[in-house]
């Protein structure tokens, strides 16, 4: 993920309720209409958008970070709490893309959540933060539904065949897999280098190393999910050997062990 240099500007979200600004469309938020500030305030207070109970941290790459929108991402991320009641950080970045050529995805969001369990991430493109923003909490909110569920049917009552069970004998030689061009493949504490140096295609760019914490089949996959990654790379706890889960078509998976 290549990102612009500068120095980041952080916000920390508080319960206080700045005034609605109309934004400045040049700086990437859009326009905030009057008369939509207007019915925001005089909707009754048990129908407004509550502040989420986790911390919340913008910060911006040569961004600047309005009240009214640090607000309006506060409120957007309370609604991701109902899927895991650990969560208490959220952490905003915000990144403008000054190549003109890419004026409809210019502005560039990402969001992680850190929880008791693995770190959640997602990001989104668009030609305003507000466009960007609600792209990605649909992906946070789709990603952390599918874990519940997951969690759900795993730890219930009548619990299916696993995953590892189901799978282990699958050997697809015709999968290919391919990263999805983000950096949150894995938890924060993975090492990324990436060279600045292109020679042309067919080359490596990017290696990435991160902890082979031993777990079984069913937690890969519940890390997969949390990331929205095709596939993760993990060591196996059963066979003690590296393995890959990947996302098959629908809502199957497969399974990939070396010998």
């Amino acid at each position: 993920m290549n990102r612009l240099c500068g120095q980041i500007r952080e916000v920390r979200v508080t319960t206080s309720r700045p005034s609605v600004k109309e934004a400045d469309p040049s700086a990437g938020y859009g326009t905030v209409a009057d008369s939509a500030a207007s019915d925001q305030a005089e909707q009754p207070a048990a129908d407004r958008p509550r502040a989420p109970r986790a911390e919340v941290v913008v910060k911006g790459r040569n961004v600047e970070v309005p009240d009214h929108f640090r607000i309006h991402v506060a409120e957007k991320l309370s609604r991701l709490e109902r899927f895991d009641p650990s969560i208490y950080l959220f952490d905003v970045e915000l990144f403008h893309e000054r190549n003109r050529r890419q004026r409809k995805s210019c502005q560039r969001l990402e969001i992680t959540v850190r929880g008791k369990g693995p770190v959640a991430r997602a990001e989104a493109c668009a030609d305003s933060f507000y466009g960007a923003l609600e792209l990605a909490v649909q992906k946070l909110e789709s990603r952390l539904r599918r874990t519940k569920d997951r969690r759900r049917v795993h730890y219930g009552e009548k619990t299916p065949v696993s995953v590892a069970e189901a799978t282990a004998d699958l050997i697809d030689d015709s999968i290919a897999v391919h990263p999805n061009g983000s950096d949150a493949a894995h938890d924060h504490r993975s090492q990324d280098w990436e060279s600045s140096d292109y020679s042309g295609p067919g080359h490596i760019v990017r290696t990435k190393v991160h902890p082979a914490n031993p777990m079984t089949v069913d937690d890969a996959l519940y890390q997969m999910e949390l990331v929205g990654h095709d596939f993760f790379l993990f060591q196996d706890k059963e066979t003690d050997r590296p393995s890959v889960v990947y996302r098959r078509h629908a809502f199957d998976y497969g399974l990939i062990r070396l010998a």
